[in-house]
C-alpha cells in the first residue's frame, strides 16, 4: 500500500489498433512473453500497486483472461470488456477499483513502463490529487489551418507531449469521468476540465506507444537494451 491507502491500476487494451495493419498488439511478442503480459508485469511486481483491473477489446477478452490467468497474476482482480470510447473503458475499470484512494491509469500499448514511473506518479499526484508523465518537447512544432498551411509556430520551452502512467485521487478521476461532456483522448483532459490542477512528472523517452507496425521493432530493440 502506498502510504497505507490501497492504490488500484486500470490497465486500458481495448483499442481498434487501426493503425497495426492487423496485427494485434497487445498478443505480440515481446521479449518471452506478451505486450499484455509484459505490462501487467510490472504492475504486479510494483509493490506501491494493491490491485489491477485490466480492460480489454470484447474479441479479445478471453484470450486475455486465459492469458493472464495462465501467468498467475495475484494483483489482477478484473478483466473486463470495454467501452465505445477510451473514458468509457477506463470508467468500468473505475468501478472494480471502489475501494481504492488511488488510481494509475496507463496504456496497455505502452509496453516500456517502469516501477519508478508508477511511483514517481504516485508521488507527484500527492499535491492536487492528478499527475501525468510527460517528456518535453524536442521539435519544433507548427499549428495549421485547414488546409495546411501554417498559422504560428509554438512556444516548445512550454510544450510536453504526455504518456501514461496518469495517478488520480479516485475520487477526482471518478468525478472526472461521470460529468465528462468531451471525448477525452487522456483522463488528465478530464480532471482538467473539472479546474483539477494535473501535475507534469518526467516521464522517459522510451516508454513508447505501440501504433504502427514499426514500433513493435522499435519497442523489441528497446527491451532487449533494457534487458541486456
Amino acid at each position: 500500500m502506498f502510504n497505507s491507502q490501497i492504490v488500484g491500476a486500470v490497465i486500458t487494451a481495448a483499442g481498434r489498433g487501426e493503425r497495426m495493419g492487423g496485427i494485434d498488439k497487445i498478443f505480440a511478442p515481446l521479449g518471452n512473453a506478451t505486450v499484455l503480459e509484459q505490462v501487467v508485469s510490472v504492475f504486479q511486481d510494483c509493490e506501491a500497486i494493491d490491485k489491477i483491473s485490466v480492460i480489454l477489446s470484447p474479441h479479445n477478452l478471453e484470450h486475455g483472461r486465459r492469458l493472464l490467468n495462465q501467468a498467475k497474476f495475484a494483483k489482477v482482480i478484473s478483466v473486463a470488456t470495454g467501452g465505445e470510447r477510451r473514458q468509457d473503458s477506463v470508467l468500468r475499470g473505475l468501478n472494480t477499483l471502489t475501494d481504492c484512494c488511488w488510481i494509475v491509469i496507463h496504456d496497455g500499448a505502452r509496453p516500456l513502463v517502469t516501477r519508478n514511473l508508477i511511483t514517481d506518479g504516485l508521488q507527484a499526484a500527492q499535491d492536487t490529487g492528478a499527475a501525468t508523465a510527460a517528456v518535453p518537447v524536442s521539435d519544433t512544432i507548427k499549428a495549421a489551418d485547414v488546409e495546411n498551411y501554417v498559422k504560428s509556430t509554438l512556444d516548445r520551452s512550454h510544450l510536453w507531449a504526455v504518456q501514461t502512467p496518469q495517478v488520480f485521487r479516485r475520487d477526482i478521476i471518478t468525478e472526472a469521468h461521470r460529468k465528462a461532456v468531451i471525448d477525452a483522448t487522456d483522463d488528465a483532459a478530464l480532471a482538467e476540465a473539472l479546474g483539477v490542477k494535473v501535475k507534469l512528472y518526467m516521464g522517459a523517452h522510451d516508454n513508447i506507444k505501440l501504433t504502427t507496425p514499426s514500433d513493435l521493432d522499435l519497442s523489441e530493440m528497446l527491451w532487449r537494451r533494457r534487458e541486456g
